[in-house]
């Protein structure tokens, strides 16, 4: 498996990618630009982690990040594209697998790029090679018994998507490739132990997943040896992190056919596994019209791997006291939902100490769904009933917004990022970058696109929650 994937990983070419992946990826490239621009400036971790980065001495570098000014180090500009990227749980999804894979590919890819002076075409070929070994690397491992064992699959896989990303840039060959995801293997990590108490490294672990995957690139690039069988082998990852796992998963049609495509993207700031209950909510908000007074209760059906990580333990998922613990809380998703009939990314400020809002919480339970349950790994699916005026009324959702069979058009794409970026950019810098990002392929270096991204508003400040304008 690991000579397999190497040699996947050393034969890619721009030329023999379709145009629906080509397409895909230039529009998930996108979409995660606008999430590290909104989260350089909004995200509540941001500044302990660039402060960090300072005293670490690595923020004099000759890579950028996204609306920075500031140059770092490759390695730490890895690792903050990379958190960034994950701080607002708004970066797209695969729905099996159970993981991200932008945050930590990309991330480590524009690192390498800048160090390589690679084309916007050679980025995009990067991508696609690290999404394909990070998620199958996933749905050969199982994302259920990944995440009982308390791994973070996002993280513990896309360290090795990210070494097949920056290993692409640098020109590594089949046995290079073979050692650096040997290195990778003992740079696996990724713990769900965040859920407990909304601290901020389930961001950073995606972060370091995107560093550490462009140091092991780097190591064997320069002839350092890894262990040759990282994931078939006696202690590789599938039998250390997975119990074994399913090699035809992770090997079958591998470079005929492309895991890329079945990348969802998230029209909400939140776990993926609450946007078909997002989804149902705004739906029936359309169709009943009803107020919060006229709302008597909401009982939301889930998939055990949903409930494990949105909704229980309830008590606790019902009294947010966290973005963190809002993000993967379903009954607080559900309570901005049904009052305000969506969830933007400035909701978290307005409603986490708003009292209707909590109170609105505690009307909202969650429950095993054996609909859901059939439908899980493959979608996301979640099942709505909610009383209202003495009616009950329900509705399932078995493909949220966003997943390949439900996607996003290209102006959805388009407004999201908008609405990511326009308290930081012109709006002259908007559209230009926008319709730069989208002709990514034409680029002859990438770097001159990341200048663009510069700041051009008064920045804001987030702290404890409440974002202010700086003076």
């Amino acid at each position: 498996m690991t000579e397999k994937f190497a040699e996947f990983c050393a034969e890619i070419r721009y030329e023999n990618l379709s145009s629906d992946v080509i397409k895909r990826t230039k529009l998930l490239i996108l979409d995660t630009v606008g999430i590290i621009i909104r989260a350089r400036h909004d995200a509540e971790s941001t500044a302990s982690l660039v402060a960090a980065i300072d005293r670490l001495e690595m923020s004099n570098g000759s890579c950028q990040v996204f609306s920075d000014k500031n140059s770092y180090s490759p390695s730490a500009a890895a690792l903050l594209n990379g958190t960034l990227a994950h701080s607002l749980d708004f970066d797209d999804t695969h729905a099996e697998a159970s993981l991200h894979s932008s945050a930590p590919i990309l991330s480590a890819a524009l690192a390498a790029a800048q160090m390589n002076k690679s084309s916007g075409q050679e980025l995009i070929t990067a991508c696609v090679a690290g999404y394909e070994i990070q998620i199958r690397l996933g749905l050969a491992g199982g994302s259920s018994a990944h995440y009982k064992k308390g791994f973070h699959p996002t993280a513990t896989c896309g360290v090795f998507g990210a070494v097949a990303s920056a290993g692409y840039l640098m020109g590594l060959t089949k046995d290079q490739f073979v050692s650096a995801f040997g290195i990778a293997l003992s740079q696996s990590a990724g713990s769900m132990q965040f859920l407990t108490d909304g601290a901020w490294t389930k961001r950073s672990h995606v972060g370091q997943a995107a560093q550490n995957g462009l140091n092991c690139a780097t190591m064997a690039a320069e002839g350092f040896k890894g262990p040759s069988q990282a994931f078939e082998g006696q202690w590789g990852y599938l039998h250390a992190y997975a119990s074994g796992g399913d090699f035809k998963k992770a090997l079958d049609d591998l470079g005929s056919k492309f895991e890329t495509l079945n990348l969802g993207v998230k029209p909400y700031p939140s776990c993926r596994y609450s946007h078909a209950a997002i989804d149902g909510i705004i739906d029936l908000k359309k169709e009943l019209d009803f107020s919060i007074d006229d709302l008597d209760d909401i009982d939301i059906g889930l998939s055990e791997t949903a409930l494990n990580i949105i909704g229980y333990p309830l008590e606790d998922k019902q009294n947010p006291k966290s973005i963190v613990d809002g993000q993967f809380s379903m009954p607080f998703c559900a309570a901005v939902a049904a009052k305000s009939g969506g969830l933007k990314w400035d909701d978290y400020k307005d409603h986490l100490n708003n009292s209707d809002t909590l109170a609105l919480c505690n009307k909202i339970k969650v429950n095993p769904d054996k609909d859901a349950e059939k439908c899980c790994p493959e979608f996301m699916s979640a099942k709505v009933k909610m009383v209202v005026k003495g009616k009950t009324y329900e509705k399932f959702v078995k493909i949220p917004k966003g997943e390949p069979e439900n996607f996003m058009k290209d102006e959805e794409f388009i407004s999201k990022f908008k609405g990511l970026t326009e308290p930081y950019l012109s709006n002259e810098r908007v559209n230009q970058l926008t319709d730069l990002m989208l002709k990514i392929d034409q680029a002859n270096n990438v770097l001159s696109l990341i200048h663009i991204s510069e700041p051009t508003r008064p920045e804001r400040i987030a702290y404890g929650g409440v974002w202010l304008k700086k003076k």
